[in-house]
């Protein structure tokens, strides 16, 4: 029951909370559903980023972007389980591309990519509970 309140909530929270800069691409306001499907991907490609890099927060982030997953889930319209890993896997490269640029690239590209992927990770972040 905890668990179906904390979903509920979850909802709510990122219902009422401003999607600015949680747009997928070509989608006007998200709904729920596409906003926890984009999230989802942007903390998987942070979580493989950290093992890359041996990051010990690379536990934490993947319990978010369980608790993340556990909210698309609760979203997802029926039958949306292939558009729900197309926006994870377009979000999730997106944001990949983003911390690589932040590692490898020249200095002034790599403070924008990293100031670029925090802000939108601190979006996603946002909306859980933890």
């Amino acid at each position: 029951m905890g668990n179906l309140r904390t979903r509920i909530l979850g909802l709510c929270l990122a219902l009422a909370a401003p999607a600015q800069g949680l747009r997928a691409e070509g989608a006007g306001s998200p709904g729920a559903f596409q906003l926890f499907a984009v999230c989802t991907g942007r903390l998987s490609a942070l979580m493989e980023y950290q093992w890359l890099v041996q990051d010990p927060q690379s536990d934490a982030t993947e319990k978010r972007r369980d608790q993340m997953a556990d909210l698309l889930a609760a979203a997802m319209p029926a039958g949306a389980e292939i558009r729900a890993m197309d926006l994870r896997l377009q979000a999730k490269v997106a944001e990949a591309q983003l911390l690589e640029l932040a590692r490898f690239g020249q200095r002034d590209r790599a403070a924008w990519a990293w100031a670029q992927a925090q802000r939108q990770l601190a979006g996603c972040t946002a909306l859980l509970l933890s």
